[in-house]
C-alpha cells in the first residue's frame, strides 16, 4: 500500500499497455530509477531525490514528472515541503507483464532441462546429480 500525503494530487495514469510503455520508459533512465530506489525508503522531497544524483533542479523536477505520469510515484504539498512517495501498484503492474514472460521461459528452461537429461549418456546419469538438483540443494 502506498503511503498518504496530505494534498498529494494524483495524475490520471494511464491504462493497459499504454500504462506500460510510460512505467518502462521512465525506468529507461538510471537517475529515474535511483529516485525510486530512494522513495522504497518513503517519501522524500525533490530536494532529497537529486541529492545524489548531481543535476540541476529542474532536470530532477523533469524526471519526477515523467515518475508521476507513469503513475509510479504521488506528489504531495504540505508547506512549504513538496513530498514524493513511490506508486508500487505501478510496479506491481509491470512484474505482473513480466510474470507471463518469466512462466513461459521457465516452462521452456524446465523442458530443456529435460531434454538434456534424456540425451545424457547413461553412465554419466546412473549415481550422479544433475547440474539442477545441484543448485536447488544450495538454494
Amino acid at each position: 500500500m502506498s503511503p498518504t500525503l496530505s494534498g498529494a494530487r494524483r495524475t490520471r495514469s494511464p491504462e493497459g499497455p499504454a500504462q506500460l510503455d510510460a512505467i518502462f520508459s521512465a525506468l529507461a533512465h538510471p537517475a529515474r530509477r535511483a529516485m525510486l530506489a530512494r522513495l522504497a525508503l518513503g517519501p522524500a522531497s525533490v530536494t532529497e531525490l537529486g541529492a545524489p544524483l548531481e543535476m540541476s533542479q529542474p532536470a530532477v523536477s523533469k524526471n519526477l514528472k515523467v515518475l508521476e505520469q507513469a503513475g509510479l510515484i504521488v506528489r504531495g504539498r504540505d508547506a512549504q515541503w513538496r513530498p514524493c512517495a513511490l506508486r508500487p501498484e505501478a510496479l506491481e503492474l509491470a512484474d505482473e507483464w513480466m510474470g507471463a514472460f518469466r512462466q513461459t521461459w521457465e516452462a521452456r528452461l524446465d523442458r530443456f532441462g529435460a531434454y538434456l537429461e534424456e540425451t545424457r549418456p547413461p553412465e554419466a546419469r546412473a549415481g550422479g546429480k544433475s547440474r539442477r538438483s545441484d543448485q536447488t540443494d544450495k538454494e
